[in-house]
């Protein structure tokens, strides 16, 4: 049965969303592109704080609060840039190293009992995955950042090597959409595990890949999904139906004639196609409000190529967002009801009792 209606439209529900799921998990911020050099950085909103994103001089990746810790100012407006080794507040000058140490606050010298050492810019953990880097807000990991990647590779041991055919981490990104839902975020997870609604509300997507094609090969825990395969006239998810783009890293075999979509608990979505991978970004704002940000990643040495164009990929996707945004509004809309009371899943959405399944063993 689906869920009673007050974990999508209270806010008691997100307020305790927030203190045991988006303060404790690791949440997707961005990409190592982003922060290619030692110096560049940018800034991501994860639960409501401010995170600087950046590399210091030894290519280690930090997660440091927006806080001086002077007297609290934000140290960056800008939403990216580049640092010139150091991180320097605006307001009084006090300058940070870019591993977060303190190195010079003006006219501190002459306080007593002043530690320049006990003054760093706060940090949260950071890890790196498939070139995706995602940070985790939770204490216990604040005191250890050094210790975050180990902690991290722990979690999604399940994932670890999963998709080395596709070189995800090498793959850049070529277009990004971003999207404001007026629903909650759990909707577009449950919507993005079934392919029941897909005939009705995708016939474009259905014309290539049937929806009940292929199987679920991860259906437990804070990892699901699996693959559907593309009708016998396709070669891939594009506008015509049809790609010349090569397949990516060693994609081979079956693979090519296959689209994994995964879900990862609780802010990414993951589609593999053979030849480019899309990734959505979710961040929950408010109980019936989600913010998504879905990016299109390519070979780097395709998108060098003359004439490298992604918008037969980009525009199909961009239409099927959008026609599961509307269901997913509408369906929010419904839940709202005081006439809405938990339904029956079908046999095609065992991925949604998965994702129910965990999702109300963290919450208890």
């Amino acid at each position: 049965m689906t869920l009673d209606a007050a974990w999508y439209t209270s806010p008691a529900a997100f307020a305790t969303e927030r203190e045991r799921i988006f303060s404790q998990r690791w949440i997707l911020v961005g990409r190592e592109e982003q922060i290619d050099k030692p110096g560049d950085y940018f800034v991501a909103d994860v639960d409501g704080q401010s995170i600087i994103v950046t590399r210091d001089s030894q290519r280690a990746i930090h997660a440091f609060y927006n806080v001086c810790r002077h007297r609290g100012t934000r140290v960056c407006e800008a939403s990216s840039g580049h640092f010139q080794g150091s991180i320097q507040c605006p307001y009084h000058a006090w300058t940070y190293g870019l591993d977060g140490t303190l190195k010079a606050a003006r006219n501190m010298a002459e306080v007593s009992g002043f530690d320049r050492s006990q003054y760093p810019l706060h940090e949260s953990a950071a890890a790196a995955w498939e070139g995706f880097i995602f940070v985790n807000l939770s204490d216990a990991l604040r005191q250890a950042p050094r210790e975050a990647q180990t902690a991290f590779d722990r979690e999604f041991a399940p994932l670890i090597g999963r998709f080395a055919k596709w070189d995800i981490a090498n793959l850049k990104t070529a277009r990004t959409i971003h999207y404001d839902l007026a629903c909650n975020w759990k909707l577009v997870f449950l919507n993005y595990s079934e392919c029941y609604h897909c005939p009705l509300v995708h016939p474009q997507l259905d014309k290539l890949s049937p929806s009940d094609s292929g199987r679920n090969d991860l259906s437990d825990g804070p990892f699901l999904g699996g693959y559907s395969e593309l009708r016998a006239e396709a070669t891939s998810l594009t506008t015509s139906g049809h790609t010349s783009r090569p397949p990516l890293g060693s994609v081979s075999g079956d693979d090519v004639n296959r689209i994994y979509y995964y879900t990862i608990f609780p802010s990414m979505l993951l589609s593999l196609h053979a030849d480019y991978v899309m990734v959505h970004y979710a961040k929950p704002v408010g109980p019936d409000r989600t913010e998504v940000r879905c990016a299109w990643l390519f070979d780097a040495a395709e998108m060098a190529k003359p004439g490298f164009d992604p918008s037969d990929a980009v525009d199909f996707w961009d239409l099927t967002n959008r026609q599961d945004w509307h269901v997913n509004e509408l369906t929010q809309l419904g839940m709202q009801s005081r006439a809405y009371t938990p339904g029956p899943y079908s046999n095609a959405e065992g991925l949604l009792t998965a994702f129910d399944r965990y999702y109300l063993s963290v919450m208890r």
